[in-house]
């Protein structure tokens, strides 16, 4: 910003005034504008300040106005010496080329604060960064960060005439800095800052812009805070779609597979989870298993069906989960396998509301006719079951008793309040991985939504907790809604987010959502 003299500032802030001869006091002679009229008279930039060529000058003013427009001068110049609230930016320029030729990049575009006098800089960024896709680079082609690492090869460096070979290095502590090691030896020098646009570290989503890594929000926006909501609408707060949350009760007369419900084109964020010997089953719109089928248990792990992935697991208990993120391209139909009477079947999924009705009268058509019967009674002992090797359900071993001690009950008003005020991150995330390290449990997380956060968090997240047995404990492939600490250590080289001991992790379902937003307009301000 160009700065004013002091004579010409004065002049600025209150209005200059000269000596009329003939009538002895002193005349206004500055005719006040607004701030946009002040920038039109200046010229086409906004953002230049400097003074008029010619003073404004203001037919004479009956003495009886003098004080007032005098007075309505001082009050927005800031004579009294408080500020007038932020300027105006100037309108966002054109996005930028995007900075990679191949792959994933960023394009950037920025804006000027245009402020005066008395007033406070302007709120918010100067400048906005966006993802940009291009065709995926070729194969063999050098990653960008190996780029910037071979400039300096053959190059002296660390203050002495010996040269080496560089390549990057990914263990140091800020992945935005340009960190590289020297081929054949045991040691890395940081160049400074990575170039805007570098990835993080292979295999991640975010990019470094300025220094940090950030991820691009559903907006585009890297470091945006927009999330598709459960409609899977940008920003939106869920009223596109509706919540199908049920638990199929039916204990059945037979041992073989019973339908559960419809699951129709267009679900989203679909939960099926139960506890008991029996399998879940799932069939595509072509009538062929996608798992599960025929007698046969499939394997844990992940299956592709109907335009989604969906992740299968067992877990000792037995408790047994299928989850995915949608939308499906087709109907789905889940079934249960039984073996034993059916404790229930927990599922949920998100539908746009045009297909509620729809789904409504299909799932009423999946009566006890299209049962599929299979002849025998239910039986509470595996073994009993048909023993033909191709059509019999293995049996699951007896999982080995927990070693971990009951955790204690956490629940209640009180409890959620002390955490949801104290903590400096209350986010939604699904349960990805769980890693015992010396003392403490790390879960990677998959943030879903954010409530509460004192700094950015990215998509994926490490959670940490204190012991092998920590409570409360966080089971895989779940959603939880979590209140997290940060924790720095001395040296600034970890910056970690702390699960407290019995602090609060809830299974997260529309009811917990509500109560979670109803405690934040209780804590203190």
């Amino acid at each position: 910003m160009g700065k004013l003299r002091p004579r010409e500032a004065e002049w600025l802030a209150f209005g200059h005034t000269g000596r009329d001869e003939n009538r002895g006091p002193e005349r206004l002679n500055y005719c006040p504008k607004s701030h946009s009229q002040l920038g039109q008279s200046w010229g086409s930039d906004p953002g230049l300040l400097a003074p008029p060529r010619q003073r404004p000058r203001c037919p004479p003013t009956p003495r009886p106005l003098q004080n007032l427009l005098l007075l309505w001068t001082f009050l927005n110049c800031g004579l009294g010496g408080s500020a007038q609230g932020p300027g105006e930016w100037t309108p966002w320029g054109s996005w930028s080329r995007c900075s990679s030729s191949c792959g994933r990049g960023l394009s950037v575009r920025s804006r000027r604060c245009v402020w005066f006098p008395g007033e406070e800089p302007c709120w918010g960024d100067s400048h906005e960064y966006r993802l940009c896709r291009l065709p995926d680079c070729p194969l063999g082609a050098i990653p960008f960060r190996d780029l910037q690492c071979a400039i300096y090869n053959g190059h002296p460096v660390l203050g002495s005439q010996k040269t080496y070979q560089w390549v990057p290095f990914y263990g140091a502590p800020n992945q935005c800095d340009l960190n590289c090691l020297a081929e054949g030896h045991a040691f890395y020098h940081s160049f400074g800052r990575v170039l805007d646009g570098t990835p993080c570290s292979p295999g991640t989503q975010g990019l470094c812009v300025a220094g940090r890594c950030l991820s691009a929000g559903c907006d585009g926006l890297l470091g945006s805070d927009a999330r598709e909501d459960h409609c899977g609408r940008c920003g939106g707060a869920n009223e596109s779609c509706l919540l199908v949350q049920r638990v199929f009760r039916d204990s059945g007369a037979f041992a073989g597979y019973w339908n559960v419900t419809l699951i129709p084109e267009g679900a989203r964020h679909i939960r099926v989870a139960h506890r008991s010997r029996n399998h879940l089953a799932l069939m595509g719109g072509d009538g062929r298993y996608v798992l599960n089928g025929n007698w046969a248990v499939s394997p844990p792990g992940t299956y592709e069906a109907a335009g989604t992935r969906v992740v299968y697991t067992r877990e000792a208990g037995p408790e047994e989960m299928l989850s995915a993120a949608g939308p499906t391209s087709q109907d789905l139909l889940l079934q249960i396998l039984l073996q034993e009477p059916n404790p229930g079947i927990e599922f949920e999924f998100w539908l746009p509301r045009e297909r509620y009705s729809p789904f409504q009268a299909q799932a009423q058509a999946l009566g006890w006719s299209l049962r599929q019967q299979q002849p025998g009674a239910v039986d509470r002992q595996p073994s009993e079951l048909p023993a033909a090797p191709a059509t019999s359900v293995p049996r699951i071993p007896t999982p080995a008793p927990d070693p971990c001690a009951p955790c204690p009950d956490t629940r209640g008003r009180a409890h959620r309040l002390l955490h949801y005020c104290g903590s400096d991150f209350v986010f939604r995330a699904r349960v990805l991985s769980r890693r015992h390290q010396a003392q403490e449990t790390r879960y990677e997380v998959q943030v879903q939504l954010i409530y509460k956060n004192r700094s950015p968090l990215r998509a994926l997240e490490y959670v940490w907790a204190l012991g092998r047995c920590p409570c409360p404990r966080l089971d895989l492939h779940r959603e939880y809604l979590l209140a997290a600490q940060r924790l720095i250590s001395p040296d600034g080289t970890q910056d970690r987010l702390l699960l407290p001991h019995t602090g609060y992790a809830r299974a997260w379902s529309p009811a917990e959502d509500s109560r979670v937003r109803l405690a934040a307009r209780h804590c203190p301000r």
